[in-house]
């Protein structure tokens, strides 16, 4: 039966010409789709003008400038990508098709195997852990030669241990940091068929590093190993196989893709350099740890989410996600499961890896990949000719523009610094790595045993908006806000109400207060003569919160 339907049933590859289309004749819009340039503008600058972000007589163009934000790097992110000819796209592309290594922190203690089996792929080993002599029990039951094992600060001897237990996937590292030990790693790996030197970007992140300054200083920590492996006689062709390249990834999408992008074009520039064809470039990606918080901790969840699609999307050869609970020092087997199940959901139910480079050919990921790529490799000159200790300040001079950013909270911690929870108690313990929301985290930490009175002026619909800021900028800092029909003594009381309410009863409401008891009165607006501190939208929170405690103490 079925061969009669194969014998009937005409198909194939060959189709009659009168039934293709003229090339380029393909539409995929209606003429009524077909907008200009100038008139997204206009229907963005209405827009704008209605929020009081453009004024009437600003041209239409100016939503560019008005829409486009920039990193601690200058590269602009512009709200909608265009066409650029003298913008190539990025080349060489990532190639990977199908899912990525989904890589997880292997510590003493640890189970290695029934993570293997409930979703990890790969193992990275934290050395200083697991002793050298103990790494042949601790692996028992790990097929090394399909599950790859990558070491963290390293000992030879550990590596010698791991290469001992046998036959090795490829993708294996040996894990050499340390110059002295660089060429013996080399060797062992180059012997057992595997990497050798893990080239750490992640480290100067935690340290404050924009992404420019990362891949800069990977750029450059990989050209400085290459050379030590050339004095040692190896081969370029071979040392550049003898690196991985790791790089964090944070809850920014945009920049995140275009940072492992301009990775791979940067990487395969150095390697032109060397007179080398294809250095096999591997890129193992970290969610970030600093853009993590350890109040409100399912949102880290979020955070990691986002981070792991753009490592996804940017082609990252591996991916380790951040258990969402490890900053409060005690990471969960629920924190593991669901770190592991966010590659999964990403891989076979978003099916982000069907396609490889998805973002590729795109104008914005193009062009923030061009531009990151350019400053990445102006930091790299600046690190190649002014020295570590130059670029140490570099990194010093974002991390304070951040951490003034999150303090001003123009950079927002969702569960933080922005729709803190107050009755999240501090956990037990705290990891003390470093994180962007540290100073938020500090107040949290020691909550004052006093609350603040919430005094509002006139009509809810009129006082609401007002008092509810108060109250989230109180909570971010760990101060509890009581709003009570009555004043009952407290010494800290926040006034909220309009402009209009301040001018007419402001100056009496608060001697009446004052009468009661209040030692500082706080207004929700423009400072007032009659007040001794105000907050605001844009106010340093972090020095108000400091204030504002000092008072309750």
């Amino acid at each position: 039966m079925s061969d009669q339907v194969n014998r009937d049933v005409a198909g194939g590859l060959e189709e009659p010409d009168r039934l293709r289309p003229e090339s380029g004749s393909l539409a995929l819009a209606a003429p009524a789709d077909d907008w200009s340039r100038a008139d997204w503008e206009k229907a963005a600058a209405d827009v704008l003008r209605k929020a009081g972000r453009l004024a009437d007589s600003d041209p239409d163009d100016q939503v560019w400038e008005a829409l486009t934000r920039t990193t601690y790097d200058g590269v602009p992110i512009p709200p909608l990508g265009t066409p650029d000819p003298a913008r190539p796209p990025a080349s060489p592309r990532a190639d990977r098709v199908g899912g990525w290594d989904v890589r997880v922190r292997a510590f003493d203690g640890f189970d290695v195997v029934a993570e293997l089996e409930r979703g990890a792929t790969s193992l990275w080993v934290l050395a200083e852990h697991v002793a050298a002599d103990a790494l042949p029990a601790f692996l028992d039951g790990v097929r090394l030669d399909l599950a790859p094992v990558v070491l963290e600060q390293p000992t030879l001897t550990h590596a010698e241990a791991l290469v001992a237990l046998g036959p090795l996937h490829p993708d294996a590292n040996l894990g050499a940091t340390a110059d002295a030990d660089l060429a013996d790693f080399a060797r062992l790996a180059l012997d057992a068929g595997t990497r050798a030197v893990v080239v750490d970007g992640v480290a100067v992140h935690e340290r404050g590093a924009s992404d420019a300054q990362e891949l800069g200083w990977v750029l450059a920590r990989g050209a400085q190993v290459l050379r030590a492996l050339e004095a040692e006689g190896i081969a370029s062709a071979e040392a550049f196989g003898l690196l991985e390249l790791r790089v964090a990834v944070t809850d920014e999408q945009l920049p995140s893709i275009a940072k492992l992008r301009a990775l791979r074009v940067l990487w395969a520039r150095v390697a032109e350099l060397c007179g080398v064809s294809d250095p096999g470039t591997r890129v193992h990606a970290v969610t970030s740890r600093p853009m993590t918080s350890a109040y409100d901790v399912p949102v880290n969840l979020l955070r990691t989410t986002v981070a792991a699609f753009a490592a996804g999307v940017g082609g990252a050869d591996a991916l380790t996600v951040v258990p969402f609970d490890e900053p409060t020092g005690e990471t969960s087997a629920r924190g593991r499961r669901l770190a592991r199940n966010i590659s999964a959901l990403l891989v076979e139910e978003a099916h982000l890896a069907r396609v490889a480079d998805p973002a590729g050919g795109s104008y914005a990921v193009e062009q923030v990949t061009d531009e990151l790529g350019r400053a990445a490799w102006a930091e790299l000159d600046l690190i190649e000719t002014d020295g570590q200790e130059s670029f140490d300040a570099r990194v010093a001079q974002v991390r304070a523009a951040r951490e003034d950013d999150v303090a001003h909270r123009r950079r927002p911690v969702t569960g933080l610094s922005e729709f803190a929870n107050p009755a999240d108690l501090p956990p037990p313990r705290r990891n003390l790595s470093y994180r962007w929301g540290a100073a938020f985290e500090a107040l949290r930490a020691d909550p004052p045993d006093t609350h603040v009175f919430l005094a509002t002026l006139g009509p809810v619909a009129d006082h609401s908006a007002r008092a509810g800021f108060a109250t989230s900028l109180l909570a971010a800092g760990g101060v509890a806000a009581d709003a009570l029909r009555e004043h009952a003594g407290q010494r800290v009381v926040c006034l909220a109400g309009t402009d209009t309410a301040y001018a007419q009863w402001g100056g009496a409401e608060a001697r009446r207060l004052r009468d009661g008891g209040a030692e500082r009165i706080i207004v929700v607006g423009a400072p007032a003569d009659w007040a001794d501190d105000w907050c605001a939208p844009g106010i340093d929170a972090i020095a108000f919160l400091e204030r504002t405690r000092e008072a309750l103490r």
